[in-house]
C-alpha cells in the first residue's frame, strides 16, 4: 500500500529543509493510515530536525476532513485516548520542532488538516482556499487543538462562530482575521521560497523565538519575560550569532551566512 504521506529532505548549496506532503487521493482524508503516517514522519523529524519544514498537500484539495469511520463505535475512554494520542504524536511534536514550520493551503482545508495548520508557525493560502472545522456534522467539536489555537489567532468570538456554525471561510476572510499570514496566487511556490529563506536564516534564533512565544501562550507576558534572558542569552554561544555580529561590524547588515549552529 502506498504511504498517504511523503517526507522529503531537501539539501541546497546553503541549507537543508524538509517537505511533508499529504498525498492520499482522492480527498486526502485523515483515516487511521494517514494519522499513523504523519505520526511516523513527526518521530523522524523530531529525531533529526531540519532547519525548516513545509507542510503541503497534493491533489485538488488539501483535505476533505477526517474519515468518519475513525469515530464509529468509540467509547468515551477510547475517544479521549484518540485525542491524547493525536496531541502527543502530531500536534505537540509539530509545535516543539526547533525550526520554523510553514503550512501551504491551496484548496479546501477541513477539520484535522486545519487543526494541524494551526499548530504551525506560519500559514499561507491560495485565494481559492477555503477553511472549515465542520465537526458539528457528526455531533463533535474539533478536538486536535483547533478551537483554542483559532482563538489565539482570531479571538474567542471568532473561534466560537467558526466552530459552532461549521461554515466554510475563504482565504481573504482568514487573512483578515489573522489566521492566514498571507495569500498568494501560487501558494506552493511562495511557501517553498519562504521555507528556504527561513532555513537559510539563524535557525537557533528562530527556535528561541518559538520558545518565548510558547512561554507567553502558557503563562502570559510575565512568564515569557522570565524565560527570555536565559533563552536569548544562550544564543551568544552560537556560531551564527558570533559570526553575524562580526559580519555586521566588518561589512554591514545583511551579509551574514548562517549554518544553524
Amino acid at each position: 500500500m502506498t504511504s498517504p504521506t511523503r517526507l522529503e529532505r531537501i539539501t541546497t548549496d546553503t541549507t537543508t529543509y524538509a517537505v511533508l506532503t499529504f498525498d492520499h487521493p482522492p480527498l486526502n482524508l485523515f483515516d487511521t493510515a494517514m494519522f499513523e503516517s504523519i505520526a511516523a514522519n513527526m518521530a523522524d523529524l523530531d529525531a533529526n530536525p531540519p532547519r525548516a519544514l513545509l507542510l503541503r498537500a497534493e491533489g485538488k484539495v488539501v483535505s476533505g476532513g477526517v474519515d468518519v469511520s475513525v469515530f464509529d463505535g468509540l467509547s468515551t475512554d477510547e475517544g479521549a485516548q484518540l485525542w491524547r494520542k493525536l496531541f502527543a504524536e502530531i500536534i505537540h511534536p509539530i509545535e516543539a520542532l526547533p525550526c520554523p514550520v510553514v503550512y501551504a493551503a491551496h484548496g479546501l482545508t477541513l477539520t484535522a488538516a486545519l487543526e494541524i495548520a494551526l499548530a504551525c508557525d506560519i500559514i499561507l493560502a491560495a485565494p481559492r482556499a477555503k477553511f472549515g472545522l465542520v465537526e458539528t456534522v457528526v455531533g463533535l467539536t474539533p478536538s486536535m487543538g483547533g478551537p483554542q489555537r483559532l482563538a489565539e489567532r482570531a479571538g474567542s468570538g471568532r473561534a466560537r462562530e467558526f466552530v459552532m456554525t461549521g461554515d466554510l471561510y475563504d482565504a481573504a476572510t482568514m487573512h483578515s482575521w489573522g489566521v492566514v499570514n498571507a495569500v498568494h496566487e501560487d501558494v506552493d511556490q511562495a511557501a517553498r521560497a519562504l521555507v528556504e529563506r527561513l532555513a537559510n536564516g539563524p535557525t537557533q534564533a528562530h527556535n528561541a523565538t518559538k520558545r518565548i512565544i510558547e512561554a507567553w501562550r502558557s503563562g502570559g507576558v510575565a512568564h515569557a519575560d522570565d524565560i527570555t534572558p536565559d533563552v536569548s542569552g544562550a544564543l551568544f554561544d552560537t556560531s551564527d550569532l558570533k559570526g553575524a555580529v562580526r559580519s555586521f561590524l566588518d561589512v554591514g547588515p545583511g551579509k551574514a551566512k548562517y549554518t544553524g549552529r
